[in-house]
């Protein structure tokens, strides 16, 4: 049976382009990873179109519609494609361990806290909570996963070498924070000159493995995408 998938992603400030949305990213990446044909239709929010609003009203992108019925919950979506386009004819993406689902999952919630705050004698805090939520994944990502160390069971392995949260393969794991993660390294060094540590090799050994890889550097925004976006958040600190 063919398989017809339109997505929805909110236009960028141009009104056409792929607007910043890690979320319609994550979609995008995982339907590129399952291999499957689908049309992007981008929409431009200030102007919404009248049939958008019959098709999901009070809600914005994205949305997915699978023969005539419309999906707007992403994490819903992520399941449904997941269980809808399964072996053997779509990878499952699921991650092995169940640890690389949660990896990460405060990041974003501490850099937003950490770029909209305006006070500079608290941005040292803020900063701190984000370093610290960092560190935390980047010790994941650091941490070999059971499966390296059985692989060298003769030695021992101190530091992972593998690409991405769950392996070397992309999951739904990486859909979900890698979109997250670019987002935070552009807007952090824009709005507040702030740069994941060098020490951290686990982030920046993910992030370089990630940027090599079409399913996302293909549906990443434009960076200019992304910091216009964020010029009304990250207001100047008084």
């Amino acid at each position: 049976s063919s398989l017809l998938l339109s997505t929805l992603g909110g236009a960028g400030y141009d009104g056409e382009s792929i607007g910043n949305c890690p979320f319609s990213q994550r979609l995008f990446m995982i339907l590129w990873l399952k291999g499957v044909i689908f049309n992007v239709t981008t929409v431009d929010l200030k102007r919404k179109p009248a049939d958008l609003q019959d098709l999901a009203p009070g809600t914005n992108p994205p949305f997915m519609t699978f023969d005539g019925e419309v999906k707007t919950d992403v994490n819903k979506i992520e399941e449904f494609l997941e269980e809808k386009l399964a072996p053997p004819r779509y990878p499952k993406l699921g991650p092995q361990h169940p640890e690389s689902n949660s990896a990460g999952n405060d990041v974003f919630a501490k850099f937003s806290a950490f770029i909209k705050n305006t006070k500079k004698d608290a941005n040292e805090i803020y900063e701190k909570n984000l370093l610290k939520a960092l560190k935390k994944l980047d010790d994941y990502l650091n941490s070999p996963l059971p499966d390296e160390i059985d692989a060298y069971s003769t030695e021992d392995v101190v530091v992972s070498g593998r690409k991405f949260l769950d392996g070397d393969e992309l999951t739904l794991a990486d859909c979900n924070l890698l979109p997250k993660l670019h987002i935070i390294k552009i807007v952090a060094k824009r709005y507040r000159d702030f740069e994941f540590p060098s020490e951290m090799t686990g982030i920046w050994r993910y992030l370089n493995n990630a940027y090599a890889r079409d399913e996302f550097t293909n549906t990443c925004p434009a960076d200019q995408e992304i910091e216009h976006a964020y010029s009304d958040v990250a207001k100047r600190m008084k």
